[in-house]
């Protein structure tokens, strides 16, 4: 199904690289510059070995064939893949505002109003995966990434699935403090769909007003704990929250998923959104209150004093590592290294090769319209700009 991506190949050479503005468990994004265009992009790059050694090539792969499928105003947008010996690249979207949690980090006290406008934002993307029939499996401060006028937009697909009539999910994938009860509901055998994410939004909201959230769950709970505190805490709401907000995020936070607030449909019709011009929320007319800093990427220093000191293979000395180990490169005759290159080898063939630009191109203006028309048909058009 990806024959026809593979074309006009782009490559590492075609970047400058610029700053390393952040890493996850197994890849690292910096922000580079296209040499033709000069438009600025994060890169997202990840090593093949470490990949194969720690079994998340199918996970790569798997964000790959989601990523290249998809294209909203609220979510990081993927735009070139490509490979060389070392990496896989994936070149996506450039988001200034940096993340949520960044902000919260930095003491950041969102207002009610930019919060209800993030819920908005984040609900038309939700609706769109959707759509797509996608589970993001992962929302949470850390995926929301804000750009230089402080839309949010979703990053980080390498745990999403996508949802088909044959299947149904069962896994328990995601950052405990954000999953959805009826994850750890091992009586329901029916397993769990698009209501994660949704209740995902609800904590990610209520730990946007109070900078904590709900429930007293870490990363190292067990899913037996998980269920006792689902089943007796208490959320508890500050009485300055408005009390439409409050009714909203419990509605978001109802552990029964068949209840829970779980397609934008719920939201638009929610009295405390009802007066909302959604096509001018789509379109990004309805300024933010929060205005990110400009002129700063606002994102932790320190990922590029690493990239710098501590990094045995930088990237920006990536050319000439390269060249410098086809010139000394001496085959191994042990069995491991064998069967490391073979998988390489493997993984060389298979990745998939991915260029919007080229992707944009071959449609025409109508069939771009339709693909737009398609995107809005599920929100209400409306003449009041004002949340």
């Amino acid at each position: 199904m990806f024959e026809c991506l593979l074309f006009l190949a782009v490559t590492f050479d075609h970047f400058e690289i610029l700053r390393a503005i952040g890493k996850g468990s197994f890849g690292k994004v910096c922000v580079v510059q296209k040499n033709d265009t000069k438009k600025m992009y994060a890169m997202k790059y990840m090593n093949k070995q470490k990949c194969l050694e720690r079994n998340e090539v199918r996970n790569v792969f798997k964000e790959l064939q989601i990523m290249q499928g998809l294209e909203h105003p609220f979510l990081v947008n993927l735009w070139y893949s490509f490979q060389d010996e070392e990496d896989m690249f994936m070149v996506v979207d450039l988001l200034l505002g940096g993340d949520l949690r960044y902000h919260l980090q930095q003491n950041v006290r969102f207002q009610e109003g930019t919060v209800k406008l993030f819920i908005c934002e984040l609900a038309l993307a939700l609706d769109y995966l959707q759509s797509r029939r996608i589970i993001h499996r992962d929302i949470k401060p850390d995926n929301i990434l804000l750009d230089e006028h402080g839309h949010v937009h979703i990053t980080d697909f390498n745990i999403a699935t996508m949802l088909t009539k044959e299947m149904q999910v069962s896994t328990i994938a995601g950052t405990k403090p954000y999953m959805a009860p009826e994850m750890f509901n091992s009586t329901k055998p029916t397993g769990y769909s698009f209501a994660v994410d949704w209740w995902s939004l609800g904590i990610t909201a209520y730990e946007l007003l109070r900078a904590r959230r709900p429930y007293h769950i870490r990363s190292n709970t067990s899913t037996n704990e998980m269920a006792h505190v689902f089943k007796t805490a208490t959320v508890m709401y500050p009485a300055a929250w408005s009390k439409e907000m409050v009714t909203l995020i419990k509605k978001l936070l109802e552990t029964n998923p068949d209840k829970r607030f779980s397609q934008l449909k719920d939201i638009q019709d929610f009295p405390y959104l009802s007066d909302v011009n959604w096509d001018a929320v789509l379109q990004k007319r309805i300024m933010p209150e929060f205005i990110p800093t400009k002129g700063r990427l606002n994102c932790d220093p320190t990922f590029e004093l690493e990239e710098m000191i501590l990094e045995s293979k930088p990237l920006h000395k990536k050319k000439k590592r390269l060249a410098k180990k086809e010139k000394d490169t001496s085959k191994s005759n042990s069995s491991q290294a064998y069967h490391l290159q073979k998988h390489l080898e493997m993984l060389q063939r298979d990745f998939i090769v991915f260029n919007r630009e080229k992707v944009q191109h071959q449609h025409n203006e109508t069939q771009e319209h339709a693909a737009l028309a398609n995107c809005r048909g599920m929100h209400k058009d409306g003449q009041n700009n004002n949340l």
